[in-house]
């Protein structure tokens, strides 16, 4: 009688093993550096310094003091080239204020057959090292700024001056301060004309009162 023989079992499959998980990194700590010094920092000390430099009257002031005083003035207006002079009397009163700082003009006379005044203010700007100056008058309602160019002297101070025509337009001009002496100085505009002339359109003679 023949013998069964058992059915083999299957063999059991092998169970992959699980891959160990790599522990993260530590992020390693980053260390808060202290801030810096800013090597161009100024000390209290050197500011003061640099402040008072800049606020003391000095040699480009003292420039300005010969025109100090009351004058008598004579104004000649060309309004074009070729044009007909027109020539106005005044008085103007120049006074430094602002301990010494700025030089101020009170200007009284008339232009144009009406009642004319005008105050303006010149000074020497110690940081930018050129003159500066503003004016304004009855004949406008705003402000003609200017600004020193070229090599100042004791004789002759020159200007780049702005101002905003009653059309709305910009014009610039080029004006002169000649210091005679003491008792003599004046003040001249000059400008293009629409042709590119340049002319001079105005000029004040100022003679001690």
């Amino acid at each position: 009688m023949a013998v069964k023989k058992k059915a083999a079992r299957p063999k059991a499959k092998a169970v992959p093993k699980a891959k160990a998980t790599a522990k993260p990194k530590a992020t390693p700590k980053t260390k808060t550096a202290a801030p810096k010094r800013n090597p161009s920092a100024m000390s209290e000390e050197a500011m003061m310094a640099q402040w008072k430099q800049a606020m003391t009257p000095a040699a480009g002031h003292a420039r300005l003091m010969p025109m100090v005083g009351t004058w008598k003035a004579k104004t000649t207006f060309t309004m074009a080239p070729g044009a007909p002079e027109q020539t106005h009397g005044g008085t103007s009163v120049h006074r430094m204020v602002l301990g010494g700082r700025y030089l101020e003009q009170i200007y009284k006379g008339m232009s144009m057959g009406m009642p004319f005044e005008g105050i303006g203010y010149t000074g020497y700007d110690n940081v930018q090292k050129r003159y500066v100056g503003t004016w304004m008058d009855t004949m406008g309602t705003g402000v003609m700024n200017s600004v020193g160019v070229g090599l100042p002297t004791d004789e002759r101070l020159d200007f780049v001056a702005e101002a905003i025509e009653p059309s709305g337009n910009k014009k610039v001009f080029d004006a002169i301060v000649r210091i005679r002496n003491h008792e003599h100085h004046s003040y001249e505009m000059w400008t293009k004309s629409p042709t590119g002339k340049l002319h001079r359109t105005m000029l004040v003679e100022y003679v001690r009162a």
